[in-house]
């Protein structure tokens, strides 16, 4: 994750370079290009998890053309986890509302955050693998529910963990 905040750190333009040197203006520059960065890995992640939810999206109609309408909902909860987890990520305010403004973020609160970030893509790959698992067990009617309700325990994982890493460095957790 570091990789994005220097490739957004190496892209300012020549007046924020200048500014750069004017005291106190250094760390709203870095501020800002930590926000663009938060924007970038946010993106990144929602795009990603978009795709998974039109994949559970086209499971449900593997389910109906498969004559397994009885799952259909149990897949409609898992498809509802990942929108939400899609519509959080991708509409919360650049920085987290502030997140790097109220709060000084050190490099042992900034690790940390990007390891927020790695959980995202880390069950982001779970999501797939889980999706694998509904599609390979669509004939297999002990192995399906169990398959589906994985799907779903992921997704809402998702959003708590969405929702710890803002927690982290706001307090509101506590």
């Amino acid at each position: 994750m570091t990789d994005m905040f220097q490739n957004v750190s190496g892209q300012m333009d020549p007046f924020k370079k200048l500014a750069s040197f004017i005291p106190g203006f250094n760390g709203y520059i870095e501020r800002q290009n930590r926000r663009d960065a938060d924007k970038l890995v946010r993106e990144t992640v929602a795009r990603r998890f978009e795709e998974l939810w039109k994949r559970a999206s086209n499971l449900q109609v593997d389910l109906v053309n498969a004559g397994k309408i009885e799952y259909v909902d149990d897949m409609e909860k898992a498809a509802i986890q990942l929108r939400t987890f899609i519509d959080k990520i991708s509409t919360a305010a650049r920085g987290y509302s502030g997140l790097f403004d109220a709060v000084k973020i050190n490099e042992k609160e900034l690790e940390s955050l990007y390891n927020f970030d790695l959980a995202f893509f880390d069950l982001g790959e779970q999501i797939g693998n889980a999706l694998d698992n509904v599609e390979a067990s669509l004939n297999d009617e002990t192995a399906l529910p169990a398959a589906i309700r994985n799907v779903t325990t992921l997704g809402r994982q998702a959003v708590q963990t969405f929702e710890r890493r803002s927690e982290a460095f706001t307090g509101s957790g506590k």
